[in-house]
């Protein structure tokens, strides 16, 4: 870019290609998954709880697995889901799951040092503040 004597360059604020559509089909996606996921769970959980549970959570520890790695690159996608490898490893990860944030879960009430760790963490690194101000200008639930 070249600039005369004094001029300033307008700089533009980036956008995502393609103008939103890719947000658009991954939000049609998680909509599809929490309508899925309701239908699966009871008592008072979030459609977010839901959500990170099966997408991240389970889904994390799922993609960790060596053995599943293996078959998916070596079967069709229906092949691969009558797997009996894919029952048990799902077993594995619920149970993982569940032993990892029963850990983090009783170390974080147990000590202020990992809860203001945590702080930190979701303050300066993870964006909550800056998320629930989103929340808010989108007008979510629990906006004023």
């Amino acid at each position: 870019m070249v600039l005369a004597a004094g001029e300033k360059p307008l700089i533009y604020p980036l956008v995502e290609t393609g103008g939103g559509s890719v947000q658009e089909k991954e939000r049609a996606r998680l909509e599809e998954i929490i309508e899925k996921v309701n239908t699966l769970f009871e008592g008072e959980l979030s459609d977010q709880d839901k959500l990170v549970y099966v997408n991240n959570v389970l889904l994390g520890k799922l993609l960790e697995s060596t053995t599943l790695m293996q078959q998916a690159a070596n079967n069709t996608k229906e092949q691969f889901a009558s797997s009996p490898d894919l029952q048990s490893e799902l077993t594995n990860a619920i149970i993982e799951a569940l032993d990892a944030h029963t850990l983090m879960s009783t170390q974080a009430l147990k000590s202020e040092a990992v809860r203001d760790g945590i702080k930190d963490i979701l303050l300066n690194h993870a964006r909550l503040w800056e998320a629930l101000r989103a929340r808010v200008g989108a007008g979510q639930p629990g906006a004023p």
